[in-house]
């Protein structure tokens, strides 16, 4: 574990609580903001293992107080609209630039063959599919906006079957003007570039079918071929943290653990 982005993820919590008026209750042990922290460092160190996180953090003095399991869970779901304030803030940080990534990542709640009595979600529009692992899972797909560095800008969480074009008008409605988004072929609609071109000033370059007529200048081929690298790291970051292993018995739960994941991205892309 590094001691410097542990400390980073607290003063940020911290900072941010304070900014917005938030206030402990005067009886715990634990800050709400080191709450917060446990489930970051959680998603970078233990694979969102948030019972092992407290027991280590605690014995390395990093937590002070006392605090149990079962307290930690009620206290970081009650926590859940901080986390997002948390992340949104950092968003708007980055969201300045040229240079912007974007890709979709699975997210499975089960098994497929566990599908049909899953009580987290139900339903055929939560089957989907992952043409860079070529297979089929079951639950939720990340839509993720980032810079070039892998610090995200912003995200979607939508059932597995949406296709990758559904949230991006969302996601890059915050972009600064002039801004280029990197992306592979699932991106590729002359409609939704010229609108968003067009509304909001940033240019989309999708990597292009052979069989396409409009192909990408040779500028655009070369620079898209450079960060694409950069959307592969990102993928190995996230399912090393465990994204596409997520443990958690409802939907709620499931999403803390996927802002801190996020989190945990943007303090250990900093560096």
């Amino acid at each position: 574990m590094n001691d410097i982005v542990i400390v980073t993820v607290y003063v940020i919590t911290d900072d941010v609580l304070r900014a917005s008026g938030h206030r402990d209750h005067v009886l715990v042990e634990v800050s709400d903001a080191e709450v917060l922290t446990i489930a970051v460092v959680a998603s970078m160190y233990f694979h969102n293992n948030h019972e092992r996180t407290l027991f280590v953090l605690k014995g390395m003095g990093y937590i002070t107080g006392s605090l149990s399991i079962s307290r930690f869970n009620r206290r970081l779901h009650r926590l859940g609209a901080c986390l997002e304030s948390i992340l949104t803030i950092v968003g708007e940080v980055f969201a300045r630039g040229e240079v912007f990534i974007m890709d979709s990542f699975p997210v499975p709640v089960c098994r497929r063959v566990r599908a049909w009595r899953c009580r987290k979600v139900r339903g055929r529009e939560y089957c989907g599919y992952c043409a860079a692992k070529k297979e089929k899972f079951f639950g939720w797909r990340l839509h993720l906006l980032c810079t070039a560095d892998g610090l995200p800008v912003a995200f979607e969480l939508l059932p597995a079957s949406y296709h990758d074009l559904t949230p991006i008008h969302e996601l890059t409605f915050l972009l600064p003007e002039g801004a280029t988004i990197y992306g592979d072929k699932a991106y590729n609609s002359a409609d939704d570039e010229d609108s968003i071109l067009r509304e909001t000033g940033v240019r989309i370059v999708p990597a292009r079918r052979k069989n396409m007529a409009h192909q990408n200048s040779l500028a655009d081929d070369n620079a898209l071929r450079q960060y694409r690298h950069s959307i592969e790291t990102l993928n190995s970051q996230l399912e090393s943290m465990g994204v596409q292993h997520l443990h958690a018995r409802t939907n709620p739960g499931l999403e803390l653990k996927l802002l801190a994941s996020l989190i945990a991205l943007a303090c250990l892309n900093m560096y």
